[in-house]
């Protein structure tokens, strides 16, 4: 009996200290932001129009969460084609996106007109964050989604990590907060 008593203590033990190592990645990480800080419009400095289509709401009659994935993806996108010059079929550098996320504050429906607003909360040296803000009407001063990825650019040859030109940095400053 007391042989198994100790190795039921013995393998908590070593369950403990195993876990231990990996607490850190279970717990919630305290932020100085929440997600809700992003909802403000004045944060963002470019903005695209959508208009809602019939489609795009889903059987709860409120616009699915795939169609905001399109939205967040498209104002990257013009972003990039009309103020980066990024040519997606001839650029040297591909964009990938290797995280993306989204929050749902209100629901949008069909009809409604819609603003998409973007800036860059991160550069690196071959990667951007952006935040992109989904505002009802046009005229809301609260998103009522917030999302956004990472984008990592890429050599188009050896789709490896290739650092982008001054230039396209300038343009991803120029919509960001950081400081300059």
């Amino acid at each position: 009996m007391e042989t198994l008593s100790f190795r039921i203590a013995f393998r908590t033990l070593l369950s403990c200290r195993i876990a231990r190592a990996y607490y850190p990645l279970f717990k919630r990480q305290k932020s100085s932001t929440t997600k809700s800080d992003f909802r403000d419009r004045s944060l963002y400095k470019y903005f695209v129009d959508f208009q809602t289509r019939w489609r795009d709401n889903d059987v709860y009659s409120h616009v699915n969460n795939a169609v905001y994935g399109e939205w967040i993806d498209s104002i990257v996108d013009m972003y990039l084609i009309e103020k980066c010059s990024l040519d997606p079929l001839k650029s040297p550098l591909l964009s990938f996106i290797v995280s993306s996320h989204c929050n749902y504050y209100s629901p949008i429906s069909y009809p409604s007109k819609i603003a998409a607003g973007l800036f860059v909360k991160r550069i690196g040296k071959s990667s951007v964050d952006y935040c992109v803000g989904i505002f009802e009407n046009r005229r809301s001063e609260q998103a009522s989604v917030v999302g956004g990825f990472t984008h990592v650019f890429v050599d188009r040859i050896n789709n490896r990590p290739q650092p982008f030109d001054d230039e396209m940095k300038k343009q991803f400053l120029s919509i960001s907060h950081i400081n300059h």
